[in-house]
Formats: structure tokens, C-alpha cells, sequence
């Protein structure tokens, strides 16, 4: 035997009867229990981060072991969700009325919750403004060959109306209204369609009394028998048909294809390339450039202002050929008198303001980008105002581009 066998066997020996012994204790001392899942083990290492400041850590393995039960085919992780949390999430109202939180509103203060909120857009009267769809009117165009959608010519269920203005609306500042605030207007909505007279109350007990002139309008879709099957043929794939025709045009959309319209198409591209700038012309517009930024506003931030004001575009218009919308063309913005374009309806608090010489500068935007409806109470404007400053310096770095100085 070597001299280091002779040092290291009785070494090797003490370590066996050492480890022999701990393990007959473990054995006999220690309680067996299951190998948890592999999710039990992760949401155990979360919660019991969570909880370690106020919980007892002996205690806690138990407690997470309960909260997260393995599950066939899953990680185990998390937990279901409690009837509260799920209710707080689950706000939709269904044509039955299920859903509907007590509470009432009358068409009186519908008008003004109306008009303070969703006339911008909507129009005084519901019968829309600009763009903006109109909530009001139609009433017996669905057979035309242009159709006004409206709540009364072409909605169904009042739990619609109920449902999207309670969950989408005000356009910005979607939320924002109580379920009475929501009933009233609803109510005035129905009043604006001639469907209630001015001293209607809607309520959750008699929504489903109201009702819709259009509800018998709609069938039941039966494309899963009927069309389905159809779609789910073997398709073709080659000489499918001996000639192709064109038997319809599109007048609404002039989207048909016009044979001679592609020709001269093809050849204003043609004649193009013969139109562009010389590269002499085109060094010069380079050269010139920088200097140009070097007096105006940071070409980074105008263009992200550019993408801000996409909230904005809805309702106001710049450049050339901008035209007032539901809101005001916002050319030569800075230095002009507050509520001072010729021709737009402003609120009352605007016209106060003109009346009172005010006038827009860059200190008064800001406060009025950040905060409309403290900056101006009692403008109709939906708009909640931003909530990042770097977004309205943005924004007002973009409308300098369009003051002419003048």
C-alpha cells in the first residue's frame, strides 16, 4: 500500500460513519414530505418575497402552498381571481340587462351632461359635427343606398348605447362618468331620437321597458351552416374561370380600376424623373437647411411633436388648406386672440376670453395642454390634456411650424 493510501484510508473511513449517522437521523428524526410542483416552488420564492416584512416565515410555505395549486398541463402560477377583482374588470352590459348598476338619470341633466361632454363631437343635438358620427336622425334611410346609422334608425339593444358611452366615453378622458351620469345621457341620447318625452327618467328598473325602433332589424347568424361549409371547399388554384369581367363599379368609393386613368398614371410616373431637382439644385437646399434649423425649433422634438399631435388631428387640422373642424384650425396659433378664428362656434368661456383681449402665447398653452378643463372651465373640449411635459413641449414645438410670423 502506497504511503498515501496509508494517510487517506482512515481519513475516508471517519467520513463514511460520520455521514452514515446523519442520515440514519434524518431518517428516523425528519418528517417525509411530497416534492412540491415546480410552479408551487416559483410562486412560493414571489409571494414569500412579498410577504416577509409581516408574515411569520415558518408559517409561509403552507399558506403559498394553498394559494397556488398545481394544475394539469400548467406552471401552477398565481392564483384565481376573486369575484371582486373579476367585477371590478367586468363592467359590460348585455341586452337583458345584466350589468346594470343601480342608479338613474333624466334627460334634463343628460342635455347638460351632454353638452359639456360629448357635443364637440357629437353635436348639441346629437346629430354629429365634422367628421364625428351622428348619434341622432336617420330614421328610415336603412334602405338607401347611403344609409344614416344612427341609435334610433339602426341600433338594436339600449344596453349598446349604455355600454359604450359607460366604457369608452368621453373621447380622451374615457371613465370619467358615474352610472348616474351614464343613464342621463343615454336618456337624453333616446330624447334626441324622439324615442322619450323631455321629462323621461331612465333608470336601471325600466331600461328594459325602452324600446329600440330597430330591434327586430336583425337575424341570427346562421353562417356557420349555411357558408361555412361552402368556404371550406377544396379552393382552385388555376384557370378557375375562362374570362374576367368587370359588371359593377364602385360610385361611392371610384375604386374600380379605369383603364385609360392607368395609363395617364403611367405616365405622369414616366415624366417624373425629368421634373426632379438638379443635384447642383439639391446641394444648395442641403447646404441651406442647418441654417435654417439653427434659428427654429429642434427638428427632433418638432417631429415628435409631430407624432403627439395625432391625438389632436382629430378635431383640429394645420398646414395648408387647414379648415376648422370640431375644433379650430391651430395656423398662427401663438399671438392669437383667444377664441378669435371668424366663423367657429366657440364655447362660452372662449368667447369670454376674446371678449377680454387674451391672447395665446407659450406659457398659456402649456398650462392649457397639460390641464384643459381647469385651464378653461366650461370648454367643451373631451381632451384630458396631457400628462408628460416633454409631450407639450413637444406638441408646441410642432404648431411653431406653422406660424407664419404675421
Amino acid at each position: 500500500m502506497s504511503k498515501f493510501l496509508k494517510l487517506f484510508a482512515p481519513t475516508a473511513t471517519g467520513a463514511a460513519a460520520v455521514l452514515g449517522s446523519a442520515y440514519f437521523l434524518a431518517d428516523q428524526l425528519v418528517t417525509d414530505m411530497p416534492a412540491p410542483a415546480r410552479g408551487e416552488i416559483v410562486s412560493a420564492a414571489v409571494a414569500d418575497t412579498e410577504t416577509q416584512a409581516t408574515t411569520d416565515q415558518a408559517s409561509a410555505p403552507v399558506q403559498l402552498a394553498s394559494a397556488a395549486p398545481a394544475r394539469d398541463g400548467g406552471f401552477g402560477l398565481g392564483r384565481p381571481a376573486t369575484e371582486d377583482e373579476v367585477r371590478a374588470w367586468d363592467v359590460k352590459v348585455m341586452p337583458d340587462g345584466r350589468g346594470l348598476p343601480v342608479g338613474s338619470g333624466s334627460v334634463a341633466d343628460g342635455e347638460t351632461l351632454f353638452s359639456d361632454n360629448c357635443a364637440a363631437c357629437h353635436g348639441e343635438f346629437a346629430e354629429g359635427a365634422g367628421n364625428w358620427p351622428k348619434l341622432a336622425g336617420g330614421d328610415g334611410s336603412l334602405a338607401n343606398d347611403d344609409p344614416v346609422k344612427t341609435v334610433g334608425s339602426y341600433w338594436p339593444y339600449l344596453s349598446t348605447v349604455y355600454d359604450y358611452v359607460h366604457r369608452s366615453m368621453p373621447f380622451g378622458n374615457a371613465q370619467i362618468l358615474t352610472p348616474d351620469e351614464t343613464y342621463a345621457i343615454t336618456a337624453y341620447i333616446l330624447y334626441s331620437n324622439f324615442l322619450v318625452e323631455d321629462d323621461f327618467v331612465l333608470s336601471n328598473e325600466n331600461f328594459l321597458e325602452v324600446e329600440m325602433p330597430n330591434a327586430g332589424g336583425f337575424i341570427v347568424d346562421d353562417r356557420p351552416e349555411t357558408e361555412y361549409p361552402l368556404w371550406r371547399a377544396e379552393p382552385c388554384m388555376e384557370a378557375c374561370k375562362t374570362s374576367v369581367e368587370i359588371t359593377m363599379r364602385a360610385t361611392v368609393l371610384d375604386v374600380t380600376p379605369d383603364v385609360e386613368g392607368d395609363e395617364v398614371a403611367a405616365e405622369t410616373v414616366a415624366a417624373a424623373p425629368a421634373e426632379t431637382a438638379a443635384p447642383a439644385e439639391a446641394e444648395t437646399a442641403i447646404a441651406e437647411a442647418p441654417a435654417q434649423d439653427a434659428v427654429g425649433p429642434d427638428p427632433a422634438l418638432v417631429a415628435a411633436g409631430e407624432t403627439v399631435f395625432r391625438k389632436c388631428s382629430s378635431c383640429h387640422q394645420v398646414g395648408d388648406g387647414a379648415k376648422n373642424r370640431t375644433g379650430p384650425h391651430l395656423n398662427d396659433l401663438f399671438g392669437r386672440t383667444m377664441g378669435g378664428i371668424e366663423g367657429f362656434k366657440y364655447s362660452g368661456v372662449f368667447q369670454e376670453a376674446r371678449d377680454a383681449g387674451r391672447v395665446w402665447d407659450e406659457a398659456s398653452l402649456a398650462e392649457f395642454l397639460a390641464k384643459p378643463r381647469e385651464y378653461m372651465s366650461g370648454t367643451k373640449m373631451s381632451f384630458a390634456g396631457f400628462r408628460d411635459d416633454q409631450d407639450t413641449d413637444a406638441v408646441l414645438a410642432y404648431l411653431k411650424t406653422f406660424d407664419s410670423g404675421e
